[in-house]
């Protein structure tokens, strides 16, 4: 019984081995780049990073990324001046473009359609509004020299805090403990193909029973409606505070957004009060090639397109191309 217990150990460690060569040779298991948090409280990649995106349990999407001096995923340095024109992406993971290769972005594909300009991705998965401000705050020096700056917004949940503060949750995924279990490439793969969530949810099931919460009750449609009218109004408020903290220039700051997922109680406040945003919707319902990834509700590269392709026509039907004399 003895011998049969360390065979079996022994066979399983080696499984284990196997297993990990394999995901390490044909590259399963994504390259997660390691984040910190500046001097200006500013969280973003360490600099100077590369590695490889994976999405899907079947490499269903295999992109490169690289990360510059600045710390963003992105084929070129950011290096604004008053002689340049230069146009600034600011947003969260769908700006930051780990799904596609870097060398292959929404900037890059701006910069094709239209010649003499430099686009700067300054995309970060997590940043809300509220980190984008703060993004273009801190480095105010920096900001003021690029010509136009372009905010990706999702109402939803880009407004849920009328402040910045530091988001410790995606700093705390940089300790020890978890530095160490990303050095098996075996435990990446599997966590994010999901073999790891079964047991994840038994342990909070488990928890609830031990620590069962109150049955809730059912709301009413009325109910439901003043819920979504009080999130409406919280929502605008925390965009007013922080724009109000922050100072908004509204000839050089424009909004991208989804219009058929934006409260229409916000866009009417943007329309009369005269900020501009980019409506990317049209783009998307009129195409007839899916706009996503398949694992990964992110833009694919048709949706990275139409997305250069509002913004371009957005920035040539403007006159924020022309520089002062």
């Amino acid at each position: 019984m003895k011998k049969l217990i360390l065979k079996s150990v022994l066979y399983f460690l080696l499984i284990l081995i196997v297993l990990e060569v394999l995901v390490r040779v044909f590259h399963l298991a994504k390259d997660t780049p390691t984040r910190f948090l500046d001097e200006s409280k500013v969280e973003k990649w360490v600099p100077n990073q590369k590695g490889f995106s994976v999405t899907g349990n079947r490499k269903q999407n295999f992109s490169e990324y690289h990360i510059n001096q600045s710390g963003y995923n992105s084929y070129r340095e950011f290096t604004p001046t008053d002689d340049k024109i230069e146009i600034a992406l600011v947003g969260d993971s769908f700006i930051e473009g780990f799904h596609q290769n870097y060398y292959n972005s929404i900037g890059k594909k701006i910069e094709n359609s239209i010649p003499d300009i430099e686009v700067y991705e300054y995309g970060y998965a997590g940043y809300d509004f509220a980190d984008q401000l703060h993004l273009v705050n801190a480095y105010k020096e920096q900001f003021d020299k690029i010509d136009q700056i372009i905010l990706g917004i999702k109402f939803s949940n880009d407004l849920n805090r009328g402040k910045y503060e530091v988001v410790m949750g995606r700093l705390a995924l940089e300790s020890p403990m978890n530095k160490l279990l990303k050095k098996s490439k075996l435990l990446v793969y599997c966590k994010s193909i999901g073999i790891l969530d079964p047991p994840q949810r038994l342990m909070y099931r488990l928890m609830n029973v031990l620590r069962p919460n109150p049955k809730k009750r059912e709301l009413n449609k009325q109910e439901l409606l003043q819920i979504k009218k009080e999130k409406e109004t919280k929502y605008l408020a925390n965009f007013n505070s922080l724009i109000n903290e922050y100072g908004y220039d509204k000839n050089r700051f424009t909004l991208l957004l989804d219009s058929k997922i934006t409260s229409p109680f916000f866009l009417s406040y943007l329309n009369e009060n005269g900020f501009n945003y980019i409506d990317f919707s049209v783009y998307f319902s009129n195409s007839n090639k899916s706009t996503t990834l398949i694992y990964d509700r992110h833009w694919n590269n048709h949706g990275r397109e139409l997305i250069a392709k509002a913004i371009s026509k957005y920035l040539i039907e403007k006159p924020y191309l022309k520089k002062n004399d």
